[in-house]
């Protein structure tokens, strides 16, 4: 069975819609897919849902397609945010991976007393929550922020958005999680955890909720997929 190509767009989708493919996503079809007229495709645009699509024009430069008919609803994900620290480029893009394929809603690198890296490019982070939204089957890209300071976000933060705060300082403490409804946000630590002024800012916050990742400490890109997983049991849309 030949499997379906699946791209994202920012491009309106309905029946008979004809969508003009960039420069890039018709040589990703037809020159490296090798994709060409009355083929099927599937695509999304985080608002209409997925949508079977045939090729009307090919080119290894341009392309037309024609939706055909929606084959998943929009699916929106819970109303979580995502905050961690920028670590090594590859365990960073790992972070955004996994968080656009758990379910974040929105994806907020900050910085923090300890962080190692204060550099990352937003355009190639999106990019990877784009293409993890592609292969994972998702209708939603979570959008991915501006690198700012924690201290700066945590001055303006929602007074109804509860905050999960993920404190390696109490490793092997309770790390039970309160079940309040509403809007919440995960925010997770750099390599060398929280400072002491940081801890107390959080702990200070009446939203915030500090919770263990269990008996050991962990690398901050497995800390989010652990701490994305139990929230998601808790209180997500698993």
């Amino acid at each position: 069975m030949v499997s379906i190509p699946r791209l994202y767009v920012d491009q309106p989708l309905g029946e008979g819609q004809l969508v003009t493919l960039s420069r890039d996503h018709a040589h990703y079809l037809f020159g490296v897919m090798r994709r060409s007229v009355g083929d099927k495709v599937e695509l999304f645009n985080g608002t209409h849902g997925e949508w079977t699509c045939s090729v009307n024009q090919a080119s290894k430069k341009a392309g037309v397609l024609r939706c055909d008919a929606q084959t998943k609803p929009q699916q929106s994900p819970p109303d979580l945010w995502l905050l961690f620290a920028p670590i090594k480029k590859a365990r960073t893009d790992f972070i955004v991976e996994k968080a656009a394929e758990m379910g974040a809603a929105r994806i907020m690198p900050v910085t923090t007393d300890f962080t190692n890296s204060d550099r990352l490019r937003q355009d190639r982070l999106q990019a990877h929550a784009v293409e993890a939204a592609e292969q994972c089957g998702g209708t939603f890209v979570p959008p991915v922020d501006d690198l700012v300071k924690l201290e700066t976000v945590l001055q303006d933060w929602p007074a109804d958005r509860a905050l999960m705060f993920c404190d390696e300082a109490r490793v092997g403490q309770d790390n039970a999680l309160p079940d309040v409804s509403g809007p919440w946000a995960i925010v997770i630590g750099p390599e060398g955890g929280f400072s002491d002024r940081e801890r107390r800012m959080l702990q200070d916050m009446p939203s915030a909720h500090a919770v263990a990742l269990g008996p050991r400490i962990l690398r901050a890109d497995t800390a989010v997929v652990a701490a994305m997983a139990l929230w998601q049991d808790k209180l997500g849309d698993w």
